[in-house]
């Protein structure tokens, strides 16, 4: 069975970790990818910098924080969908944001959906396990990523 792998960058340490732990929890954990800003999840989609010899292909899901250093998720959502291998994986904002201008631009720039982080740790992870069982198990996800990935 092929395994499905996740992009998740994220810069706050307890969000990860609440993450990640649902993600366990599901039995993906070990096919998580963590990165900290923008500039570390285009290296990643890029296979250059630190991750010039990780293993080829996309993964099935980025998960994006919209609040980040360096480079925030705005500005990385907009460098994947025009960048012509990546603009079709599927990118989910994960984020504390419930400004409807950041909603909109995210939308306007092809995220594929849009989650609020809930406060409590029990609908946080209830959130993430539906995010994960929907991209992860439901969803079909374009043939160039699967293609990519293998």
């Amino acid at each position: 069975m092929e395994r499905k792998r996740i992009l998740y960058a994220e810069d706050n340490s307890a969000d990860a970790e609440l993450t990640l732990s649902a993600l366990a929890d599901m039995g993906l954990r070990e096919n998580v990818a963590v990165v900290s800003d923008g500039v570390e999840a285009l290296d990643y989609l890029c296979h250059r910098g630190n991750f010039a010899e990780a293993k080829p292909g996309l993964p099935q899901l980025v998960l994006l924080d919209l609040r980040m250093p360096r480079m925030d998720g705005i500005a990385t959502l907009s460098a994947i969908r025009n960048h012509p291998g990546l603009k079709t994986v599927p990118v989910v904002m994960l984020t504390a944001s419930n400004e409807e201008a950041d909603l909109a631009r995210c939308y306007a720039l092809g995220a594929n959906a849009y989650v609020v982080k809930p406060v409590t740790s029990e609908r946080f992870s209830s959130a993430i396990e539906s995010v994960g069982a929907f991209w992860l198990g439901i969803n079909e996800p374009p043939h160039q990523v699967l293609a990519a990935a293998m």
